[in-house]
């Protein structure tokens, strides 16, 4: 019997969510993917699943109505390029392909527990509080974060986040993301560099408020992200949207002195300039408020920065082949 439907699930987060399931005992999942990278294939290879469905057929498939085991949907599935330019794509993609998902699990009392995304913030100017009345008032900075935040708008429009539970990732790293090309995460970048020259280059500040290094994100290990998914299964009455981070703001700087330390090597940090293309579309800043999450019982103790880097520079991507 298939339970679960895990779109993405041969991809980052969506592997690791698997990958847990599995260690839960739950093999009855059905993984939506598409297989564009061979590291995916790999991923599947180490996954226990009752079926396979690429994401093109699966469309079809709700209509035939060949998924009416499936009793939760981890929707996980999405063209995550911050730099992707094909609006068509994206609205279809993101927003129109979660819709009917959504429409879906809803229609037959699924439980349906989606990825959104700390891009939907902007610049960060109306904070980062995941209270669904302010969603009106942010402003994306890319066609990715707007393909996301088309979406949360339209579920708080149709009354679905009652019903549903969304999930604003901040920037997730860890173990599965090899495949993800420019998207890959700093920590996966940095270690390539600093094994292959022994430095690390990081983006200069643009602006007079930040020293250079000094710009923050809120780096959530992919671990933590999979707990706090699976906090909304094992809590179907609890629904909503709210952030997913740790709710500490680091710097890149403390982020690349933590490979250095987790590689053994000393710091050696220079800096280059950000692509003009990306300067008016950079956010300097994000810090997940968690006091919704909080309210709503998740009390999950997120992994120190160093001790997450650590983790998976030595358990990981020292162990991966040349």
């Amino acid at each position: 019997m298939i339970n679960y439907m895990v779109t993405g699930g041969a991809g980052f987060i969506g592997s690791n969510l698997v990958a847990e399931l599995n260690r839960r005992g739950e093999t009855g999942i059905l993984v939506v993917d598409d297989l564009n990278h061979p590291l995916k294939r790999q991923h599947l290879e180490r996954l226990r699943y009752a079926e396979y469905l690429d994401k093109r057929d699966l469309r079809q498939a709700l209509r035939d109505g060949r998924c009416q085991s499936v009793r939760t949907i981890f929707h996980l599935g999405a063209c995550s390029s911050t730099t992707e330019r094909d609006l068509a794509y994206l609205a279809d993609n993101n927003t129109a392909y979660t819709r009917e998902l959504c429409e879906w699990a809803l229609a037959g009392n699924r439980r349906f527990i989606y990825a959104s995304s700390a891009a939907t913030y902007g610049d960060g100017s109306q904070g980062y509080v995941d209270d669904p009345g302010r969603l009106p008032l942010l402003r994306p900075l890319n066609p990715y974060g707007e393909s996301k935040h088309a979406f949360d708008l339209l579920a708080r429009r149709e009354g679905w986040l009652d019903r549903i539970a969304g999930l604003k990732y901040f920037n997730v790293f860890g173990p599965g993301e090899h495949h993800k090309g420019e998207m890959r995460s700093v920590v996966h970048k940095a270690y390539g560099q600093i094994r292959a020259t022994g430095r690390l280059d990081l983006f200069r500040s643009h602006r007079p408020d930040y020293r250079d290094g000094e710009q923050t994100r809120d780096f959530v290990y992919v671990r933590d992200a999979v707990a706090v998914t699976l906090f909304f299964h094992d809590h179907p009455g609890v629904s909503g949207l709210f952030n997913c981070g740790t709710g500490q703001a680091r710097s890149w700087l403390d982020l690349g002195r933590a490979v250095f330390a987790a590689m053994g090597r000393e710091p050696a940090i220079t800096f280059i300039d950000m692509p003009p293309g990306l300067r008016d579309h950079y956010q300097y800043h994000t810090e997940a408020d968690l006091s919704r999450l909080r309210a709503a019982g998740c009390a999950h103790a997120f992994t120190r920065l160093e001790d997450a880097v650590r983790d998976y520079v030595q358990t990981d991507l020292a162990r991966q082949p040349d």
